[in-house]
């Protein structure tokens, strides 16, 4: 190799190295794809403009849900770029819907059903299966003062879960400062629910959609667990009006648990940035044996 092209090169990834991954990401997604720009211009549209109701109640806007949606395509490029655009377009075509390019609600409601179907709580609700008793006192665990929100005490989790929980926690604190610099922040403000007292909490409260979900709510199983990932001033730590999901949605620590928090385990509830359940090697929630 010639000695200036082998400099050339050598200078090249130096700048790379100094530049950092972030810049080569947004060159990357800068990147103008033949034939894509339309759909990329629909969907920056789309994504603040768009009138739906995916959950049953009015929004505006989808970008609540994308840090979700990049996960699914593998993308960390923004919605209104050509690049999301054309992996939007091969998500379609691979789960045979029109391959556009443009998000709509068809195509979130594919996104959803992969999400839910995640969740083995979920899909044994779907095959109208019994709802699961409350796991046996032996399973569970107490949690430390550390690891509650104040605004909400939880003291037990499943014991496996826990110990997830835990680890999911320090790899947290140790790869995002706004993390690591504030304590609240994946703080555990719900865990284990007992389903009587659950119940009797929802109908006082008008809370839960009255009894019916909180008769069967995946926290009886001491899997599921909402954590703090920040709040609107003056609104709720599970506020679920549209302005404070959008909001959790943008901080670091969601973004964080979108890309991670499957490694430990843990699977999200897309309409709710604060629940999270834990699924077992076995793909299932069913508890340990007894100890012998």
């Amino acid at each position: 190799m010639p000695m200036r092209l082998f400099l050339l090169l050598i200078s090249a990834l130096a700048t790379l190295l100094v530049a950092g991954p972030a810049r080569a990401q947004a060159e990357f997604c800068d990147r103008q794809i033949e034939d894509w720009g339309g759909p990329a211009l629909a969907n920056g549209i789309s994504l603040h403009a768009l009138e739906w109701a995916p959950f049953g109640s009015a929004e505006w806007g989808w970008e609540t849900y994308v840090p979700l949606i990049q996960q699914e395509l593998g993308t960390g490029c923004a919605a209104s770029s050509p690049i999301f655009a054309r992996r939007l377009a091969d998500f379609q075509t691979a789960h045979q819907l029109p391959s556009t390019g443009v998000f709509d609600p068809p195509t979130f409601h594919t996104f959803r059903g992969l999400w839910q179907e995640r969740r083995p709580f979920i899909m044994a609700r779907v095959r109208d299966e019994p709802c699961p008793d409350p796991p046996p006192l032996y399973q569970l665990g107490y949690l430390v003062a550390e690891e509650e929100h104040a605004d909400r005490l939880t003291r037990l989790l499943r014991r496996d879960v826990l110990e997830a929980y835990r680890q999911m926690v320090a790899a947290a604190r140790a790869e995002v400062p706004e993390v690591a610099n504030d304590p609240e922040l994946l703080q555990i403000f719900s865990g284990f629910r007992d389903p009587a007292a659950d119940a009797a909490r929802c109908a006082a409260s008008g809370n839960c959609d009255g009894v019916r979900r909180a008769v069967c709510s995946p926290h009886r199983t001491g899997t599921a667990v909402d954590l703090y990932v920040g709040q609107v001033i003056g609104l709720g730590v599970d506020n679920t009006s549209p302005p404070s999901r959008l909001h959790m949605s943008r901080g670091a620590t969601y973004r964080w648990l979108v890309k991670n928090a499957g490694r430990f385990g843990f699977v999200p509830y897309a309409f709710e940035p604060w629940h999270w359940e834990w699924v077992s090697p076995a793909s299932g929630y069913a508890g340990p044996p007894p100890p012998s």
